[in-house]
């Protein structure tokens, strides 16, 4: 039978205890000093160090060499107080858990009255200080205010803040702070290959998480692991399925489903999650820390190797393939949903329920009146057709704008080629982006729509879900007028994370232009009288105030000649109404 990792590897010395710095450096440097205090509280979380530094500070200061900063590990005292020692007499370790009373406090009280019998001091270690009874502490008060000179007192606990005052202001305190992921993995690394043992790529970052950073119950995992692998290796799927975690596949699905928006897969996931009988918690825990992975390294490439630390280069690899089907903005608002989801679900009575609206959360854009319409009509998504065959795309509801753009230009309908059109045939002093500006037009943009979305797309899915169901219907002075299904879109346009600029940037990289937008909002099945209205005599501007005082005052529009009128009129009355003109006598 053998002596559990903990107990093997506990530290002997203030040298071996890792992550503590800010105790052991000036504790060591007390005892150089021959400055040691009376009373010690040393306070933090569980399995941090603090019995074990309380031990090692008595071996120092009953080393036959000291006081001293190191022990020499050979006295009758050092060896006592060592891994495997019995136990001293002049070290008395009390579990204050079971020793909390006012008669305990006054044992303690008799037996500190007497010389130690061997060592230079009577040390006393309380173990889970805090539950001593304020009667208790109050019982303990005299004699650690003013103890006899060969005492010390040393109080360990997690909650320093049930200590009472005036015993906490007679004593130093200490308090331990949790060891660091990277401290922790580097130490846990060193005492897998001092048993003999290795592991597969992304089990000690399991083991480091699943820890929380306490050293103990970090051995204890690692102990537990090694004990049921087969072999000398522990293997990831084993310590996956030990631990609790999620699969890696499950979580791949997951990450799947919402890079998609696919809300099959999502719920199908959750149900897998669901059945495997999984802690909805944990599940959440895993999924927020891989969006965290994927936001680091969207945001930092290969330099988040550095932060990732543990993680293999397929590992790496395979995150990339997961964070390059994202945006930082679509990263970002899933990482939000998913911790509010991780808040809700403590209370949860249903921790199902709280899965499937993360998820709804998450496909939110997908149940957009917009979108939804879009996924139900196939044929309205690939507007790109339309365009090579040189006819406009239209549906019902659509009607209005497509009139409007046959009185505006009713002759300009751009073929495929005439998505070069913006390429520049003269050269000229002026700067490019003026000539690309020139040669820009309401056709050229219609035309060139169907990849400008495409694009957006790629760089945005938030965005794309937004303007996709968009239409362009002119273009003038810099300015670029969209037609939006409902009002309700254009809200979405203008606060969606952002989609109006990043549509800005797309158009940019592609044109050379920095547009300003107006907003129009298709009015279906109302009456076609509104569909003439086709100048911009009061749109909804949502340009910044800056923008607006840059741009040149609105020209007069420009007379309409008595014979285009009426001809633009009796296009609408044959087309839209269905009506035939009917011409006065000419006698």
């Amino acid at each position: 039978m053998t002596t559990a990792l903990y107990r093997r590897y506990r530290p002997e010395s203030f040298a071996e205890l890792i992550g503590q710095t800010q105790v052991t450096d000036p504790l060591r440097a007390a005892l150089k000093a021959d400055r040691v205090n009376h009373a010690y509280l040393f306070s933090g979380p569980r399995g941090c160090g603090k019995t074990t530094s309380a031990r090692i500070l008595a071996r120092c200061l009953n080393c036959a060499e000291g006081p001293t900063d190191t022990p020499c590990g050979k006295c009758d005292s050092c060896i006592e107080l060592s891994r495997g020692g019995s136990g001293s007499l002049d070290v008395v370790e009390i579990d204050a858990a079971s020793h909390n009373g006012v008669d305990d406090a006054r044992d303690l009280r008799e037996r500190a009255i007497f010389a130690p019998a061997r060592d230079r001091y009577k040390i006393f270690i309380l173990d889970e200080a805090h539950m001593v009874t304020p009667q208790g502490f109050n019982a303990l008060l005299k004699i650690v205010e003013e103890p006899p000179e060969h005492v010390k007192f040393i109080f360990a606990t997690t909650e320093p803040e049930k200590v009472i005052g005036t015993i906490r202001s007679r004593t130093h305190h200490y308090p331990f702070r949790l060891v660091p992921p990277a401290e922790l993995l580097e130490y846990l690394g060193t005492v897998l290959e001092s048993e003999g043992y290795s592991a597969e790529a992304g089990v000690m970052p399991l083991v480091v998480r699943a820890s929380g950073g306490s050293v103990r119950d970090a051995l204890s995992l690692l102990d537990q692991l090694i004990a049921g692998s087969d072999g000398k290796e522990v293997a990831y799927q084993r310590a996956v399925n030990l631990l609790g975690f999620t699969h890696d596949e499950l979580m791949g699905e997951v990450i799947g489903a919402f890079a998609e928006l696919d809300a099959a897969k999502a719920f199908s996931a959750v149900d897998k999650v669901i059945q495997s009988g999984q802690d909805a918690r944990r599940f959440l825990e895993d999924l927020l820390e891989r969006l965290r992975d994927l936001m680091l390294i969207t945001s930092l490439g290969n330099d988040a190797k550095a932060i990732l630390r543990g993680i293999g280069p397929e590992q790496f690899d395979l995150l990339s393939a997961q964070a390059n089907r994202f945006g930082l903005s679509d990263l970002t608002a899933a990482a939000e949903a998913t911790s509010k989801a991780l808040a809700d679900t403590s209370a949860a009575s249903n921790p199902r329920l709280q899965l499937e609206l993360l998820c709804a959360r998450v496909l939110a854009p997908v149940s957009q009146p917009a979108i939804r319409t879009i996924h139900e009509q196939p044929a309205a998504v690939a507007p790109k057709a339309a365009v090579k065959a040189g006819e406009p795309v239209a549906t019902a509801e659509q009607k209005p704008p497509v009139v409007t753009e046959s009185v505006q230009a009713p002759a300009k309908v751009a073929p495929k080629a005439s998505k070069q059109a913006p390429e520049p045939t003269k050269v000229t002093p002026e700067p490019s982006a003026p000539k690309v500006q020139r040669e820009l037009s309401t056709s050229s943009l219609k035309a060139a729509w169907p990849e400008i979305l495409d694009i957006l797309a790629k760089q945005s899915r938030s965005a794309w879900a937004v303007a996709f169901t968009t239409k362009v219907i002119d273009y003038q002075d810099d300015v670029l007028t969209l037609l939006f299904q409902s009002q309700n879109d254009v809200d979405a346009f203008k606060g969606s994370q952002g989609a109006a600029e990043v549509l800005r940037q797309v158009i940019n990289e592609k044109f050379g232009v920095v547009v300003k937008y107006r907003a129009k909002v298709a009015e279906a099945h109302e009456k076609p009288a509104t569909v003439n209205k086709v100048e911009p005599t009061a749109p909804e501007e949502f340009t910044t105030q800056e923008e607006i005082d840059d741009q040149d005052p609105p020209e007069a529009p420009a007379p309409v000649e008595p014979e285009k009128a009426e001809q633009a009129g009796e296009f609408v009355l044959r087309e839209v109404l269905g009506a035939t003109p009917i011409k006065a006598d000419e006698n």
